[in-house]
């Protein structure tokens, strides 16, 4: 049996298939933002935001490289403490809250970058700064889109490396509800350092420097709260100052981010 080479008229038309291919992808990303752009009298505040959060979670589902690899970071992390520490159930329990909460922000760390670099090469950074709606609105379905993408997953998956560690029963509850509270925070945090790095090509350094020490206050106060958890004392303390830090990033953090592109891309 023999292979045929493929004549010079299906190679061109092998190109130009795929050509037409990317033009169309990138035609139907950026149309969210293009709508928003050019009629600004027929699209109110939600539906700028849900076409925003729709495109942006339609782009995440056709490169779901983005949603799996900090998925993967998370649970290669979490799998190799017991391997380097040793399977001894009491160590472990001990650390437990340690690591997967380190492991869950460098995951979000590892995901930070992709929030707005793509945006700036293909040029709908500037469409969504140019748009008459508030800047903050659509910075805010963005954040809200990569939380969706990484945050939730992380904080489904938790639980399960949790068992792995030999997590204290009684912790469970505060593990899921640090994280639904404080995987936001990163996020949001993560947002400002992103803005401030968009127009830099090799930024993952700077941004590292900037977003680590914002992360310090949620490590600390969530580690404290599911390590209160297991001794069976109250942490609403704990979750009470995860959530204003949660409020006061949600109140600041959008407006931050739209104050950094701007200065960023000009």
């Amino acid at each position: 049996m023999t292979l045929k080479a493929p004549s010079a008229l299906e190679t061109e038309k092998l190109a130009v298939t795929l050509d037409d291919t990317l033009i169309e992808n990138s035609i139907i990303e950026n149309t969210a933002l293009k709508s928003i752009a050019q009629s600004p009298q027929h699209l109110s505040y939600r539906h700028a935001f849900m076409l925003v959060l729709k495109r942006d979670l339609t782009i995440a589902m056709r490169h779901k490289d983005d949603i799996i690899n900090p998925l993967l970071f998370f649970v290669i992390v979490v799998t190799l403490f017991p391997l380097g520490i040793g399977p001894e159930a009491q160590t472990l329990s001990r650390i437990a809250p340690g690591i997967i909460w380190v492991a869950a922000l460098l995951a979000t760390l590892l995901s930070l970058d992709r929030l707005f670099k793509s945006d700036h090469l293909d040029g709908s950074l500037e469409q969504m700064l140019l748009s008459p709606h508030p800047i903050f609105v659509l910075v805010l379905a963005k954040i809200f889109a990569h939380w969706l993408i990484t945050g939730l997953p992380l904080l489904l998956i938790a639980p399960l490396l949790a068992v792995l560690l030999h997590l204290n029963e009684q912790s469970y509850t505060a593990l899921l509800l640090t994280l639904l509270l404080g995987t936001p925070v990163l996020s949001l945090l993560g947002a400002v350092g992103v803005a401030l790095t968009v127009g830099i090509k090799k930024g993952g350094v700077l941004l590292s420097l900037l977003v680590l020490p914002l992360y310090i206050p949620v490590l600390i106060f969530a580690t404290s709260a599911i390590d209160t958890a297991a001794l069976g004392l109250p942490y609403s303390g704990q979750l009470a100052i995860i959530a204003a830090l949660f409020f006061g990033s949600l109140t600041l953090a959008p407006f931050a981010v739209g104050a950094a592109l701007k200065v960023s891309t000009n």
